[in-house]
């Protein structure tokens, strides 16, 4: 029996309990009565590889409920039942993407078997392009992150440091790909690569910058995104990064028209995130930061402030502990350097840990050797929950 699920929608029990009858050694059946159930049961105890579905019924019919599952549930491959006389609706669905096949009815068993094991070999096929995708993606991003690292350190601190604040907005905002945000602020400072330390240690003691240098430090969100906008998934966060220096209300760089909401989500996160930590890091309480925030009228979208400071909030849930490197766990701040015996800085204080950094310290704790106890922050339960959550959606 294949192990992809199949699901039938029709607005007729009877038929339903047909298709469940015969098919039921041969596949992993599942029915809906009606589009709206369907959703329910998508939402419910999805993914389905493959979905069948009537062309007349209530409510919403095949086509829109159809389009519905194409929107939310790409990878599902689609197929439509329907009668002789609905033939140009059935084309019109196969030329516009809707649906993989249509099946006419009555269908013999025969021909139905053949068309589910059709779909369910291109859900395999679009399956393992995807997981190709993501693995090629994932290694991409590690590969320039890795680049960062070698080239920037400091550029790379700055990334790690605001990462945990874009992806709790996100978050907090209701946003679904939190992934492309959190690698939206990873990647945000890429295109430091090209600027001298002295930029860079100007920028975070708080020294102006005029003329050629503050034209070369507005132009890395630039250089960032260009190189970004080149691989494959990525151009979302391309643009994010590019206007990631954009005010609210249209000045900043890139000097272009754009202002408001029409400026890309992350990068409105993204400009809060990164004025907020460059203040904190110029000496500034918390408390103080926010307050010189909020006096910069213009520069912040107020809907994505407020978010900002909900989520900064909750750092008073935070517990402040010290722990051995075997009780570190994902999602952990650094309230201190974690430093080897031998006096070699291997992480700096700011950095979100996850379980790739973790594994990498507890091997470094065996070979060199880590001065421990470690100081750091401990989130809430619920709110690392809420995090692995969004994350694995």
């Amino acid at each position: 029996m294949n192990e992809e699920k199949i699901l039938f929608v029709d607005d007729d029990i009877n038929i339903l309990d047909g298709f469940k009858r015969t098919l039921r050694r041969k596949f992993q059946v599942e029915t809906a009565v009606g589009s709206i159930q369907a959703l329910r049961k998508f939402n419910e105890s999805g993914p389905f590889a493959v979905v069948v579905a009537d062309l007349k019924m209530p409510k919403m019919d095949g086509i829109e409920f159809l389009k519905r599952v194409k929107e939310f549930y790409p990878e599902t491959v689609r197929i439509m039942l329907t009668g002789h006389g609905d033939m140009d609706v059935a084309m019109e669905a196969i030329n516009n993407g809707e649906v993989f096949r249509f099946l006419l009815k009555p269908t013999s068993q025969t021909q139905l078997i053949n068309v589910l094991e059709a779909a369910l070999k291109q859900y395999r096929l679009i399956r393992a392009e995807k997981e190709i995708m993501e693995k090629t993606l994932s290694g991409t991003i590690s590969i320039l992150v890795e680049i960062l690292n070698i080239i920037n350190e400091e550029a790379l601190g700055r990334a790690a440091r605001i990462k945990r604040y874009v992806r709790d907005m996100a978050i907090h905002l209701g946003e679904t790909d939190v992934w492309l945000y959190e690698t939206g602020a990873l990647l945000s400072q890429i295109g430091c690569i090209t600027l001298p330390p002295k930029i860079l240690k100007k920028i975070r003691t708080g020294e102006r910058l005029e003329g050629e240098e503050l034209a070369l430090y507005y132009k890395h969100p630039v250089i960032a995104s260009d190189l970004l906008s080149k691989i494959p998934r990525m151009e979302k966060i391309a643009q994010m990064i590019a206007y990631q220096e954009k005010h609210y209300d249209g000045s900043g760089v890139p000097e272009d028209s754009i202002r408001g909401d029409k400026i890309p989500l992350g990068a409105r996160i993204l400009k809060i995130v990164l004025d907020f930590d460059l203040l904190i890091n110029r000496g500034y309480s918390r408390r103080d930061s926010i307050y010189k925030m909020v006096k910069r009228k213009g520069r912040y979208d107020p809907e994505v402030f407020k978010a900002f400071l909900e989520v900064v909030q909750l750092e008073d849930q935070y517990i402040i502990k010290d722990v051995q490197v075997v009780d570190l766990f994902a999602f952990m701040v650094l309230l201190e350097d974690i430093v080897a015996l031998n006096g070699i800085v291997l992480l700096k204080k700011g950095y979100e840990l996850t379980s790739t950094l973790i594994e990498k310290l507890r091997l470094m704790d065996k070979t060199y050797g880590i001065k421990q106890p470690i100081k750091v922050l401990i989130p809430p339960k619920e709110l690392i929950e809420k995090r692995r959550k969004a994350l694995k959606d």
